[in-house]
């Protein structure tokens, strides 16, 4: 049961702007932000040099329920979530089964509502499998709809790998079409010579170059031409190359681009130079790449052709990421820490904390159509995460909370920490203490355009 809390004197980051002042929390909404006396019947939290930041939604992430719940689910997933002032997901289809039908969309939900901490929100599958049925659908009531992860059940499923499909869905559908961009051919063509190299046991310093800025590249334009023919919404999911960041606009607002692109926190934080040291423990898909395509990703984050900053949080078992490269799984968690990477690069004066709330907070609300959420206003759902900006911890076994036990930031230090998170108005993380007694809800969106 929520209850009303009033933080005091808290540095309010919102819309480009930091106020210090009051906020109210009453039946799970902002009832109020501005000057308010000490009343009998609120919770007070004194926010004296502390910073509020609206809730993160993170519009990339692999929770692995059901069917891979041995390294994550969406209670362990979104605990750790919460712990890191992410409020709100989104979640991907490569779940087992795919999340390729209604029905099994359904089901996620359901079994969120009985397990998340967080918010939650998911995508339908696509492939050329389902796909007259998708635009049957009325797709205009989706978040989205993605082929990410589906080519780890198949190949062929990449829809960047099958202009065809491409053309029949973005002529059709009415949502959002999030997509891993990679030309699968040319992954296929140089993972073939370098076997021949190495055989199983390649280098995986080799992963950019396999998964090659060549591969996104070709095609995210190639995608990019098919949506723009169609006027669909095209989103690209996870851009790793600079080269890539010069196909995207910041002339128009994104409330009226069709055309989006993210980063992950990840491509920001890391680039090839840490394979020595990590090894198959930061493999993604797509692949980190060089410093030079690093700096260009925050380059364009900064600009406004990237638009929002995502995690593409996927934990694996470390078994199952210390295998060869052919065999180690790509992706790793990272949820718990997106705030405190984005926090440390506003340490190092590359970003202000009202470019990162727009982009991890704002923005997601503007691009999903999210109702309610992502902004500090008041009748606004009150999805708040308090931070301090002068408290040195280090990630270690004992404070990851993904199911999966093990971080590529093992050791790392932050300079900043989430104090407190409420969703929905409830207090459910406070200085490492959870309310598990309560749940999150799924988000809604405003339809209306």
């Amino acid at each position: 049961m929520t209850q009303r809390t009033l933080i005091k004197n808290i540095s309010i980051i919102n819309e480009g702007q930091i106020l210090v002042t009051d906020l109210v929390i009453d039946h799970g909404i902002i009832l109020k932000i501005g000057p308010h006396d000490d009343d009998q019947n609120s919770n007070v939290i004194d926010g004296t040099g502390k910073y509020l930041f609206p809730g993160i939604i993170d519009g990339q992430v692999h929770f692995r329920d059901p069917g891979l719940t041995h390294k994550g689910d969406l209670h362990s997933e979104s605990r750790a979530a919460v712990a890191g002032g992410v409020t709100s997901f989104i979640d991907m289809p490569n779940t087992l089964p795919n999340v390729l039908t209604m029905d099994l969309l359904n089901e996620k939900y359901k079994i969120a509502s009985e397990k998340s901490l967080a918010n939650y929100g998911f995508f339908l599958g696509v492939n050329g499998d389902n796909l007259d049925e998708v635009i049957k659908l009325d797709t205009s009531k989706l978040l989205g709809v993605s082929d990410d992860g589906l080519y780890f059940t198949k190949k062929g499923n990449l829809l960047a790998d099958n202009p065809e499909t491409m053309e029949k869905l973005f002529a059709n559908c009415k949502s959002i079409i999030a997509i891993h961009s990679e030309k699968e051919q040319i992954v296929e063509e140089n993972e073939n010579i370098y076997r021949e190299k190495y055989g199983d046991n390649v280098p995986v310093e080799f992963h950019p170059i396999i998964r090659s800025e060549q591969a996104c590249f070709e095609a995210t334009q190639r995608a990019i031409e098919i949506a723009n023919k169609h006027q669909a919404r095209l989103h690209i999911l996870h851009l790793t190359t600079e080269a890539e960041t010069h196909l995207f606009r910041n002339d128009i607002p994104l409330k009226d681009k069709n055309i989006t692109t993210e980063v992950s926190v990840h491509h920001l934080w890391f680039s090839d130079k840490d394979y020595e040291r990590l090894g198959t423990l930061i493999k993604w898909n797509p692949a980190i790449k060089t410093e030079k395509d690093k700096k260009g990703l925050l380059k364009a984050l900064l600009d406004d052709r990237i638009d929002i900053v995502t995690t593409d949080h996927a934990p694996h078992t470390l078994a199952e990421k210390q295998k060869p490269y052919f065999q180690s799984m790509s992706g790793a968690p990272i949820v718990q820490h997106s705030l405190n990477i984005m926090l440390e690069f506003y340490k190092q004066g590359l970003i202000t904390l009202e470019k990162i709330v727009e982009k991890m907070c704002h923005n997601p609300a503007t691009l999903y159509r999210i109702e309610k959420r992502g902004f500090i206003r008041e009748g606004y759902f009150a999805d708040l995460s308090i931070v301090d900006l002068d408290s040195n911890w280090i990630v270690n076994k004992e404070n990851i909370l993904s199911k999966c036990g093990w971080s590529p930031l093992d050791g790392t230090t932050f300079t900043t920490q989430v104090t407190h998170t409420f969703v929905n108005g409830n207090l459910i993380y406070d200085h490492g203490q959870f309310d598990e007694t309560v749940k999150g809800h799924a988000l809604t969106t405003t339809n209306n355009g």
